[in-house]
């Protein structure tokens, strides 16, 4: 019953994942709450061995039928692999619990810009080229990388909002390249796990695959709806980790 929920939560996770990010809001509830007991590293560990494998797959399938700038994106990806260990290491000297209290404040701020921006990422203008294009993407993904190792919750949609904002992707190309480097910064966070021995493998396997499925019919509806489609999961996604994170930080 146990791998029954889960796996169940992460093919969930892997839907909303691959559309927007935002599928550790389903899959990491359900795992603290099947297994009150175990410890946080080790869920923490087995939610990203699952989700690597459906945010990776959803990568590959935007890849087939969405302009990917890889000259920027593949910069970008090796920035937030790297600093997604330099956060990861960050937090075991200090404490991350500061940011409770912020985030949901940014991620406010980041709807509200939104909603006020009617046009934005509707249509896909990339601001920039070559080394300025590859520069700015870099630095997204060292900080966003830095901080999915340090802190966390609401990467995807971080991604999501800086790519359209900051380089004029639309919503479904910003989704696509979101997935290519929040994959650099799962596998990071897998290895530190993995070596400190914090995953559950018998639980990983049925999980990846539920990921993956999830993943798949995510994916293919985001690309037969288009941007108008990511965009209202977006605007959906983050007003729920508003919710989320300012009942963690305010009412727990």
């Amino acid at each position: 019953m146990e791998l029954f929920i889960v796996s169940l939560a992460s093919l969930l996770a892997g839907f909303v994942d691959s559309i927007v990010g935002g599928g550790g809001l389903i899959l990491v509830p359900a795992l603290f709450a099947t297994f009150p007991a175990a410890h946080p590293a080790t869920l923490f560990g087995t939610n990203k061995g699952a989700s690597v494998w459906g945010t990776g797959f959803a990568t590959w399938q935007f890849s087939r039928r969405v302009e990917m700038r890889w000259s920027a994106l593949l910069p970008a990806a090796g920035a937030g692999f790297v600093f997604a260990f330099g956060g990861a290491w960050l937090v075991t000297l200090v404490s991350p619990d500061y940011l409770r209290k912020a985030l949901p404040l940014v991620l406010l701020a980041v709807l509200l810009y939104t909603l006020s921006r009617k046009d934005l990422g509707r249509s896909h203008a990339p601001q920039f080229s070559g080394t300025k294009e590859a520069s700015i993407a870099a630095a997204i993904g060292a900080v966003i990388g830095f901080y999915d190792g340090f802190f966390g919750p609401g990467t995807g949609s971080f991604l999501v909002f800086l790519f359209v904002r900051l380089l004029g992707y639309d919503f479904l190309s910003a989704s696509a390249s979101a997935k290519l480097v929040n994959t650099g910064t799962n596998v990071a966070a897998l290895m530190l796990f993995v070596a400190k021995g914090h995953i559950w493998w018998h639980f990983v396997l049925a999980m990846a695959l539920a990921n993956v499925l999830g993943s798949l019919l995510g994916t293919r509806m985001a690309l037969k709806h288009g941007t108008g489609f990511v965009r209202a999961v977006f605007i959906v996604v983050v007003s729920a980790l508003i919710l989320k994170t300012g009942y963690d930080a305010f009412l727990r």
